[in-house]
């Protein structure tokens, strides 16, 4: 298997407004990560983050290494969280197996040298940080998360937050990730929008049908623009941008962060009023 890695240079505010529609997807959205039989991996320099789309099909995949992490294994420097948003399927970490029903989180720590995945319905989403210590690794099935009911139907943002991988359930050094699911008639996510300057987060938009989509807001609060999104397509959100979303019809995402804390509170909340 080719290992290639897609690289993404940090952008600044600044450079927002200057962009047309097809620069903002080139810098930010990251699409085609899903492909039968291929491991398809994306390395943004906002908190040197790599997202990875990983579909075994009816064979093994190996989570390579990549020329331009400088290491012999791809966890050597780094720690990841991998969430299965298809069928069953397995992970195999340094001969440990792991079930990997729909929904399952596994949290892998630095060190590990071999990482493996079968499954020929599933569909594994990786989000990795770099990491100075390692931890256990630990899988975290859907209802075991630390579940949260926000929002109301009113303002069609009624949706359920489960944190899979936060401080208090499972150790890491840097990544926190969860998954949020829009009710039926609600599709607003993230509303009062908010950012957060000390950390970068990524959103992984799925359970949408062909003809679904996602709108999603970016950009400085008072300067924002906007990215049209489908179906199992990720998105790069930087410190400074807000990141919000509304979509056609009720769906699911996958929320994961890394940067200077895990605090999943910390953030500067912008009512819809302050938005431009």
């Amino acid at each position: 298997m080719t290992a290639t890695l897609d690289q993404r240079y940090a952008t600044n505010p600044d450079m927002v407004p200057l962009m047309d529609t097809a620069e903002l997807r080139d810098r930010y959205l990251v699409d085609d990560l899903f492909a039968p039989g291929e491991i398809r991996a994306t390395y943004t320099h906002h908190d040197r983050i790599i997202l990875a789309g990983i579909v075994p099909a009816a064979g093994e995949l190996t989570l390579p290494t990549y020329d331009e992490l400088r290491t012999e294994n791809f966890l050597d420097n780094r720690e990841a969280g991998i969430i299965n948003i298809g069928g069953h399927g397995t992970i195999t970490a340094d001969g440990q197996v792991y079930d990997m029903p729909a929904g399952a989180v596994l949290y892998i720590g630095r060190g590990t040298t071999t990482v493996t995945f079968t499954g020929a319905e599933a569909a594994f989403y990786l989000f990795s940080a770099t990491a100075h210590t390692s931890h256990p690794t630990v899988r975290v099935l859907a209802d075991e998360g630390n579940v949260l009911e926000l929002g109301d139907i009113t303002t069609s943002n009624r949706r359920t937050i489960r944190q899979m991988i936060v401080g208090g359930q499972v150790d890491s050094c840097q990544v926190v990730m969860g998954v949020t699911t829009l009710h039926e008639g609600s599709m607003w996510n993230t509303m009062p929008a908010h950012t957060h300057d000390r950390r970068t987060e990524c959103y992984l938009y799925y359970g949408l049908n062909e003809d679904a989509r996602v709108i999603h807001l970016m950009g400085e609060p008072e300067e924002t623009r906007h990215l049209v999104m489908k179906n199992r397509e990720a998105v790069i959100s930087p410190s400074w941008s807000v990141h919000s979303g509304v979509g056609t019809a009720a769906y699911t995402f996958v929320w994961a962060m890394a940067g200077e804390n895990q605090d999943y509170t910390d953030m500067d909340v912008l009512p819809a009023a302050e938005l431009q």
